[in-house]
């Protein structure tokens, strides 16, 4: 399946652009937030990791699998960081963290062949299952809400390409390919 062509319209790139501008409003406003409550450098941890998982996501069309591996080892080491702390980082992952990360789980569910995909899926229902670990927290929440809603939009809009694309048959074919 290959959804390059949605991405190349300016649908896609309209999209990319505002997912970017939530991606920076939502770090300058954490990195605000942990600067006025935890103060000192606190925010530079989860401000640095929110940057890398939030470029991944923007770049998740360009190299398939590698952003999405690359988002769950960052997002995974940095709860790993943040646990081990204790009290001297906040808790990982960071909202736009957990926004970011489940972008890139639902886009694999999406593009990736199933394989991958399902490898994708288990990657980050184990890393969610982590973050609860550490206890009931809005971090914990808010990074389950966002990984359910990847769960089922990958696989949704995944249905939905197959259908677009079984619409497409040539003029005069059916909608496997074949000739009457």
């Amino acid at each position: 399946m290959d959804t390059g062509e949605r991405r190349a319209g300016p649908a896609g790139r309209t999209f990319d652009a505002g997912l970017g501008a939530v991606f920076v409003l939502g770090i300058v406003f954490t990195a605000y937030m942990f600067m006025t409550s935890w103060g000192g450098v606190s925010w530079l941890f989860g401000s640095a990791v929110s940057v890398v998982v939030s470029g991944l996501a923007l770049l998740r069309e360009r190299w398939k699998p590698l952003p999405v591996c690359a988002g769950l080892v960052v997002t995974s080491t940095a709860v790993v960081v943040s646990m081990t702390a204790g009290d001297d980082l906040p808790r990982e992952p960071a909202p736009v963290t957990a926004l970011a990360l489940s972008v890139l789980v639902g886009s694999a569910l999406r593009t990736l062949p199933r394989g991958p995909a399902v490898g994708t899926a288990i990657g980050g229902v184990v890393l969610t299952g982590g973050i609860w670990s550490d206890g009931l927290s809005g971090v914990s929440v808010l990074a389950t809400t966002g990984m359910i809603a990847a769960l089922v939009t990958g696989p949704v809009l995944r249905g939905l390409d197959r259908d677009r694309h079984t619409d497409r048959a040539p003029q005069g074919a059916s909608a496997d390919g074949s000739r009457p």
